[in-house]
């Protein structure tokens, strides 16, 4: 009996040897490989990834550039072929298409993420009553004015009084503007189709039904807009993002409509500038809408690392890191934490006006027939037929 004992004594010993062993094995290393856009949230997110590892040793994160908007029509071609991403970045109204596609998991912890979150984050990265991915930061646009051209008690509340104003401004200033924007996206131009509380696939922005883009109200809103060609004698050709940025950046612009991603590129060009609400359309009285966006970290469908793909996508909405990124590319916090920024005040007041971009799979649409109405608007079409025509393009990718 006493042999039995020692015996079984033995294998007792052995096995909590070889249990203890086996605990003492470092964990798997884990490389995790993260699309994002450059200028700024790159080092945001390399920076973030030091952080992350410096807590979890055994994981690393590998930063590759896929810009914003590319990753969702990226990952349906890599992701699948397996060499696409453990998480990527993407803007809220592609995530209809991304939950249709399969190519992102739901989130982790949903519940403890949606407390987290700024409300209207989380309303963002809902889909079919689930949530997807991470909020990353909040966003709209507002109105940039440049301090040495036009002071603060001067700019416009309403889009007829910056007419006026800028054909005062561009008679006594040759070579100089008064006013620029993007004419050739809807993202910016939209503001001028929600007159009366017009929205892009009505209120809900789930209504596929139309995209609303053809109202009385969106038709007399674009024409207000089609008006400012006569104060900013442009084509459409000559006035996207990159030249309008780049005349409020030189000094030669004194208002320009743009969001939180440029408020570091246009601090470092030396520019003296405030931030404020957009002007009101005709007949109404507060700032006109404006899209809204959530940028989000999603985990893609086809990773082989969800768990350690979710706790760094978490990490990222932590109060730590939504300070770094706000420092690091002015982007509003996704959190409800106080940024210490001069600038944040007028997006802040102008989300107060702002709608969600809807995230129905049909936005894959609206984009670049919307874009080509607007450039066209500007540049003398019609405005009732373009947005007829609008939306019928719209509605027959529907049906």
């Amino acid at each position: 009996m006493k042999k039995r004992v020692f015996a079984l004594f033995l294998v007792m010993v052995l096995l909590a040897t070889v249990f203890g062993a086996a605990c003492e094995k470092e964990p798997e290393k884990v490389e995790l490989v993260v699309w994002e856009s450059v200028d700024g949230p790159d080092k945001w997110i390399e920076q973030a990834g030091a952080a992350f590892t410096a807590k979890n040793p055994n994981i690393t994160i590998k930063f590759v550039n896929v810009e914003l908007g590319d990753s969702s029509s990226q990952i349906a071609l890599d992701g699948p072929g397996g060499v696409g991403p453990d998480l990527f970045a993407a803007p809220h109204d592609k995530l209809g298409e991304l939950v249709s596609g399969g190519h992102i998991l739901e989130t982790a912890n949903a519940d403890k993420v949606k407390a987290a979150v700024l409300p209207a984050c989380s309303a963002a990265l809902t889909y079919g009553g689930k949530m997807y991915g991470y909020p990353t930061s909040a966003e709209t646009y507002a109105l940039y004015y440049n301090k040495d051209l036009i002071s603060e008690d001067q700019v416009p509340k309403t889009w007829a009084d910056l007419y006026e104003w800028c054909k005062t401004f561009n008679a006594a200033n040759p070579g100089k503007y008064g006013f620029v924007m993007d004419v050739t996206s809807m993202y910016y131009t939209i503001l001028f189709t929600t007159k009366g509380g017009n929205r892009l696939f009505g209120t809900s922005g789930a209504d596929v039904s139309s995209s609303f883009l053809a109202t009385p109200n969106a038709i007399e809103g674009m024409k207000e807009f089609a008006k400012m060609k006569e104060v900013i004698n442009l084509p459409a050709a000559d006035l996207g993002t990159d030249t309008a940025d780049g005349a409020f950046a030189a000094g030669t612009a004194a208002m320009h409509i743009s969001g939180p991603w440029n408020v570091s590129n246009f601090k470092d060009a030396g520019l003296n500038y405030g931030i404020t609400t957009l002007p009101a359309l005709s007949g109404e009285s507060t700032p006109a809408a404006s899209f809204s966006g959530t940028r989000g970290m999603f985990v893609s469908a086809y990773t082989k690392h969800s768990k350690e793909a979710n706790m760094f996508a978490e990490f990222l909405i932590s109060e730590e890191m939504q300070l770094l990124r706000n420092e690091i590319t002015g982007a509003l916090p996704a959190i409800d934490v106080k940024v210490e920024s001069e600038y944040a005040k007028g997006f802040i007041d102008q989300l107060n006006y702002a709608f969600p971009m809807p995230s129905v799979p049909q936005m894959s649409a609206f984009w670049d027939a919307a874009g080509s109405a607007s450039s066209n608007i500007w540049d003398g079409a019609d405005v009732e037929t373009e947005l007829k025509a609008l939306d019928s393009a719209i509605v027959s990718f529907v049906a």
